[in-house]
């Protein structure tokens, strides 16, 4: 039977489509019109993800609140637009309706040409994100992803920067590899399983009844892994994400870097890890050993940009390296730290490509050695890039800090993966050089003789209300998760404890250690 609040969640995925189809035909509209259509687009979503939160039932674990089961025409092969929040996919829907509503904000009042459009594809965007996140079916789940997949390119393609070409092509035949690797996987674990259906629980319970051989698993899972890894851009397949995110439109990279990037590492979290354990033990020596690639070579790419742009796409890569780490412990602690590193990342680098963009405005460059002493300018704008900075590092008190240090804790927690402590603790490091780097260059230090008679000759205008305003929600959403991060951490933890304990009996045999040592691996901990 279908939850009656069910319809609030597909209204705030029908909402921002049916605001961007009005927007598609409204190029006669007075900036007025276009924006309050808009508003009412990029906002809802995040009304009802709050309202839904506020509703939600945390004794569910192993269920979905929401559920809403609608027919489709395809039922004879399984299809249902499914839709259901749980404890792992609720912190998700709330990212994606926040960086949403700051990316519509800010973009409202963008200079874009043809803004009707740009709005139009931005939430279209948003309406597949929302999508994305609430669905149950594995069909929609990837549906949605490629409705706010296929907006990213034209954007990039008609508002990108210098160079736009030649990166929405790599982007383009990145993510289009990305997307059918993975579509390979999701439909070889439907046909592989024999059940009626792409619902995620029915797979889950009919998977548990007749698990898949290794063998199988093997090969489904590294369809997943390399399919969904290369969407977030791990490493060696990230060379599409710093030069996509560097000419893409401000509202596009905060949405695609914060939200859209993290469609890969939640198929890994809800539905790879969980339904293939003994394929996920095979590849964890590849997982690892992947992810410490992400934080330390591309962690020293990153201390060698220049280009501001660059430095935050570089940085965003960087950073997933954790997240897989977390993965890779299969345990209860490392995913809800994956989980938690997931949402705190997409609020600090939208906001981190938000305000590039109100300095480039400000220095008509994203050359941050050609920069200096800007923060004598603008002091508000300072205020925020920094604290940007601070939560993109990992300082207590922001989101990113509790990400990080359960990753580390969980990792700490078997001798296993204890190894891993310290070269992931060299990424910290090298995200504090270039991060204060980059604050000293642009805000603090000695500006170059160009720059300087630029500072003293030009108008230069601290931010703005409506950059103030999205700025406000994402540092106030990275403070709030890094005061009280049980306001995700505890519903995710009852979920991840009722779908991961299958995996521990898989993984001794795979990675070759004892059964003590795996075991700790899966302890769980409900806080």
């Amino acid at each position: 039977m279908n939850d009656t609040n069910a319809y609030f969640l597909l209204a705030a995925i029908l909402a921002p489509i049916l605001a961007g189809v009005i927007l598609l035909f409204g190029a006669r509209f007075t900036d007025t019109t276009r924006r309050a259509i808009a508003a009412f687009g990029f906002g809802w979503p995040l009304v009802i993800g709050i309202m839904l939160y506020g509703l939600f039932v945390p004794g569910l674990a192993g269920e979905y609140n929401f559920e809403l089961r609608l027919p489709t025409g395809l039922e004879s092969i399984g299809i249902y637009l499914h839709l259901g929040l749980n404890g792992i996919s609720m912190p998700l829907f709330i990212l994606a309706g926040t960086v949403g509503f700051a990316a519509g904000l800010y973009s409202m009042y963008s200079d874009a040409e043809r803004p009707h459009l740009y709005l139009a594809l931005l939430l279209f965007m948003l309406g597949g994100l929302m999508g994305t996140f609430a669905s149950i079916d594995v069909f929609f789940f990837y549906f949605f992803h490629e409705l706010a997949l296929i907006p990213t390119f034209i954007m990039i393609g008609i508002w990108g920067g210098v160079g736009r070409r030649g990166a929405a092509i790599e982007m383009t035949i990145y993510l289009t590899l990305g997307a059918l690797l993975s579509l390979l996987g999701l439909i070889a674990l439907y046909v592989e399983s024999g059940a009626a259906s792409f619902s995620l629980p029915e797979l889950r319970d009919y998977l548990a009844s007749q698990p898949l051989s290794e063998t199988v698993q093997n090969n489904i899972y590294a369809l997943l892994l390399f399919g969904f890894g290369i969407l977030v851009s791990l490493f060696p397949f990230h060379s599409w994400a710093p030069k996509g995110y560097a000419v893409a439109p401000t509202g596009a990279a905060m949405l695609h870097a914060g939200v859209l990037k993290k469609f890969g590492l939640y198929g890994l979290l809800q539905i790879a890890g969980p339904l293939l354990p003994a394929g996920a033990a095979h590849w964890f020596p590849w997982l690892i050993w992947l992810a410490l690639g992400n934080i330390l070579i591309i962690g020293l790419v990153t201390l060698a940009q220049r280009d501001l742009k660059m430095m935050l796409g570089y940085s965003s890569v960087m950073h997933m390296g954790y997240a897989f780490l977390g993965l890779a412990c299969f345990s209860v602690v490392g995913a809800g730290g994956a989980l938690l590193m997931m949402v705190a990342h997409g609020f600090s680098v939208a906001l981190l490509f938000m305000l590039s963009t109100c300095i480039y405005h400000r220095s008509q460059t994203f050359d941050m050695s050609a920069m200096g002493s800007l923060a004598t300018k603008t002091p508000v704008l300072a205020a925020f890039f920094v604290a940007g900075i601070m939560a993109s590092i990992g300082l207590p008190g922001f989101g990113n800090f509790w990400g990080e240090f359960t990753i580390f804790v969980a990792l700490a927690e078997s001798e296993l993966t204890r190894w891993l402590v310290a070269p992931a603790a060299i990424g910290i490091i090298i995200s504090a050089i270039y991060g204060l780097r980059a604050v000293g260059n642009i805000f603090y230090g000695q500006p170059s003789e160009a720059f300087a008679e630029r500072l003293e000759s030009a108008p230069i205008e601290d931010l703005k209300g409506f950059e103030k305003l999205p700025a406000c929600i994402l540092v106030g959403a990275l403070l709030l998760t890094g005061i009280f991060p049980r306001i995700f951490s505890d519903d995710a933890n009852r979920e991840l404890a009722e779908i991961y304990p299958a995996a521990e009996h898989h993984f001794p045999a795979s990675a070759g250690v004892s059964e003590p040592a795996a075991t700790t691996i899966y302890q769980e901990d409900a806080h």
